[in-house]
């Protein structure tokens, strides 16, 4: 039964070396309003939500000063905090927020100094473990958007730095810079558009933190297959397919559901055949 599986049957990843995570995380996008905006429609069930994955063995929660704005961050605190010894809390910045489902990015050095020092204020942290820039913004150039969190890292208000929405190029062009942990692309068994990203982690020991993980199933026949000999949801078989694709990869499934989560977590205990992996891997 689900409450019966952790987070642990995932087993675990080194975040930066020295950060030990279990490698079903879980993403606090979806604890907000309609178009990421605004307080959640039941604020206490999205308390709910993250105190259950917590009990369940998640100790990595992915999430942005852009999801609400502000929200996401403020329930984490009102939550967790004060946090579990093992909790890896990883934040962005660098994604404007005009209004329900707009995103502009906004990459200036003093923007994203302002909103990492907002996401440790609203965090209650002293340092963040993982910072990632949420967006290159092709306003300003991305080594001085890197070097304004590099700064940061300096200072101590940063761990550890990740990247998101970026390409193979990016990356190397950060990594001139300072070391690069983590990359975090959209990626699911629908949309492999960030394939070579993913061999590029497996390469270099960095996380692939795949966003939208539980998207795009219905378009992969792979998944509707080996959901209905389970038993299961296609979601699940969806991210029970993501560990199996990369060592490196640290599945951020979100929901405001605490029997979404449970379902979620679930999928660490899935075992897929070698044809139901395959067949999803590479559909006809």
């Amino acid at each position: 039964m689900n409450e019966h599986v952790t987070a642990a049957a995932a087993g675990t990843i080194d975040v930066g070396g020295d950060l030990t995570v279990n490698r079903m995380g879980f993403g606090a996008m979806r604890i907000t309003g309609q178009g990421i905006w605004g307080d959640p429609p039941d604020r206490d069930k999205a308390i709910a939500t993250l105190r259950r994955v917590v009990e369940l063995g998640v100790n990595f929660i992915d999430t942005a000063d852009s999801y609400g704005p502000h929200v996401s961050e403020e329930l984490l605190a009102a939550a967790l905090h004060p946090y579990p010894d093992d909790l890896v809390i990883a934040t962005k910045g660098g994604l404007l927020r005009p209004g329900p489902g707009q995103w502009v990015p906004d990459g200036r050095p003093e923007y994203l100094r302002d909103v990492c020092e907002g996401s440790l204020r609203r965090l209650k942290l002293d340092q963040i473990p993982l910072y990632q820039l949420h967006r290159p913004d092709p306003k300003v150039p991305f080594a001085e958007s890197v070097g304004a969190l590099v700064e940061l890292k300096n200072e101590g208000k940063i761990r550890h730095i990740g990247l998101s929405n970026v390409s193979e190029h990016q990356v190397r062009q950060a990594q001139q810079l300072t070391p690069i942990v983590s990359v975090q692309n959209r990626y699911n068994a629908g949309d492999r558009s960030s394939e070579t990203m993913v061999d590029l982690c497996d390469q270099e020991q960095m996380v692939f933190l795949p966003w939208a993980p539980i998207q795009d199933t219905g378009v992969n026949e792979g998944v509707a297959q080996a959901a209905a000999r389970l038993g299961v949801g296609e979601r699940q078989v969806a991210l029970a397919w993501l560990l199996t694709r990369s060592a490196q990869i640290l599945p951020i499934p979100g929901t405001g559901s605490p029997d979404h989560a449970e379902d979620n977590i679930a999928a660490a205990n899935l075992e897929l055949t070698a044809s139901e992996l395959k067949a999803i891997s590479h559909p006809a």
